[in-house]
Order: structure tokens, then C-alpha cells, then sequence
């Protein structure tokens, strides 16, 4: 069943786009999330925590204004996403980020949503981070380093991997969340097979035209499937191509950006 929700939508060139923050970097870490708070992105108070606690500062390159509410270019022809996008993410999947839960990151870009994950399913928990570019998963390992969840990725309950995001991470399946950051012309079964029961998947799908999907798999396996709202996320491409930056044809079967 597929059903439109209306939700409120931001754009790239949101409220925070010229906002200029002074203090501290970890002040305007926090004045981000209080500036989402206000417009109405975040509603969550578990959302607001993490968010505050994983600094973005972390997560984008050197020179990068990291508090704008934009995506930014993280080298290899991919970006990390927006902040609210983030964080409406964060929201749709929070049931399915419980201590002790198992999470799947695909396109885990920067690592930062993957960080995110981490904090909210705890030590006992698993959040798994797979990227189709191998330098992008080198310096997400060196980016959570710096970050709060780093004592996760210490202790193994926090990993990223090198792998074909269309396949998933089957050695930590099921999972109760799945976050996919590329744009896909159709949900790819193997995500749908590893998808726990009661379990909650979030992914963009449409070629030009895009929908951000909520795929809820109910316990006797049958989905229930809703679109939250219109986005615009980088393509399912080959990482040739990507590298190349151009896309390549939407029917061509290969890995998935980073859009972590």
C-alpha cells in the first residue's frame, strides 16, 4: 500500500542558509538544533539530543561552513546531506533506533548519520555504515574518531564498510532501521529481505521526480508504504561513474551514492 503524506518541506536554501553563528563550535552545534527546533523541523527531544551531541563540525571538510543548512560537497562527486534532512530522517526511523536496535546506514557518505545512529541504539546495539567509495569510508572512520560516538566505533558496535549498498549488510540482519541516502528507481529487495519485522526502512525513490519513502514491514512480512515528502537526493550510479561525475542510465544496476 503507498499512500502521500503531507509534511512540512525545506529547502536546501532554507532559514539557516545565511544564518551566521557565533560562540563556540559545539554553541553553534546547539544553535543549529535550536534554530531547527523553532521552524517546526525537529519535534523530538531524543532527535535534539543526538543532534547536539554529534557535532557536524566533524563530518565535512576542512573550509565548509558546517552549520548551513545545505547540502555540502564532500569530494568524489557526493555531499552530506542538509541538516533538516537529517534530522527528518532521524525522526522517521527514532522507534526503530531504541538502545539495543540494529541500524543500516547505505551511502554513509561522512559517517555522520551512521554516528547519529550509533548514540541512539547504545553500545548493546549494532549501526552499520556501508559506502561504495572506499577513501569516503576511510575518512568516515577518521571523522567519528573525532566524534562522540567514537567510543562506539571502539567497542564494535558501531562499523563502516566498503560494499554495494543495493545488497545491503546481510552479516548484521535484520535490522529494525534502515536509512538509505540515494536516490533508487525502485526499492532493492535485498534492503526489503533484510528488514526486521516491525521494522521501518526511509529511502528516496524516483528518477527526475522523487519521493522520500517510509517502507514499514509489518510482522506477517506484507510492507506498508507511504511517501513523506518530494526531495531531491543524488542518483543510483556506478562508482565509475560517480567518480566521473555523470549518471549514468537509471536502469544500469550498481551501488548507491553517499549521501551520508
Amino acid at each position: 500500500m503507498d499512500k502521500k503524506r503531507s509534511t512540512l518541506k525545506i529547502s536546501s536554501s532554507s532559514v539557516l542558509a545565511e544564518r551566521s553563528w557565533s560562540g563556540s563550535g559545539v554553541n553553534k552545534n546547539k544553535a543549529m538544533v535550536e534554530h531547527l527546533q523553532h521552524y517546526g523541523v525537529i519535534t523530538s527531544k531524543k532527535v535534539s539530543e543526538v543532534m547536539e551531541t554529534i557535532d557536524r563540525a566533524c563530518f565535512v571538510p576542512d573550509g565548509t561552513p558546517p552549520y548551513v543548512d545545505s547540502p555540502m560537497a564532500i569530494g568524489y562527486n557526493a555531499t552530506i546531506s542538509a541538516p533538516h534532512m537529517h534530522a527528518t530522517c532521524l525522526q522517521l526511523l527514532e522507534e526503530n533506533l531504541k538502545p539495543g536496535m540494529h541500524a543500516l546506514d547505505i551511502g554513509s557518505g561522512t559517517g555522520y548519520l551512521t554516528a547519529c545512529f550509533a548514540l541512539m541504539v547504545g553500545p548493546q546495539g549494532r549501526a552499520v555504515g556501508v559506502e561504495h567509495i572506499p577513501e569516503l569510508v576511510v575518512s568516515s572512520i577518521q571523522n567519528i574518531e573525532k566524534s562522540a560516538a567514537a567510543p562506539l566505533l571502539k567497542e564494535g558496535s558501531l562499523s563502516v564498510h566498503v560494499g554495494d549498498g543495493r545488497k545491503g549488510w546481510p552479516e548484521f540482519a535484520p535490522y529494525d532501521a534502515i536509512h538509505v541516502g540515494a536516490a533508487a528507481p525502485e526499492i532493492p529487495q535485498a534492503l526489503i529481505d533484510q528488514l526486521k519485522p516491525g521494522g521501518r526502512m526511509v529511502i528516496p525513490v524516483g528518477n527526475i521526480f522523487q519521493d522520500l519513502k517510509v517502507v514499514d514491514k509489518n510482522q506477517d512480512g506484507s510492507l506498508s508504504i507511504w511517501s513523506e515528502t518530494s526531495v531531491r537526493y543524488v542518483p543510483l550510479t556506478s562508482r565509475d561513474a560517480q567518480l566521473r561525475g555523470c549518471c549514468e542510465k537509471q536502469n544500469e544496476k550498481a551501488p548507491l551514492t553517499a549521501r551520508g
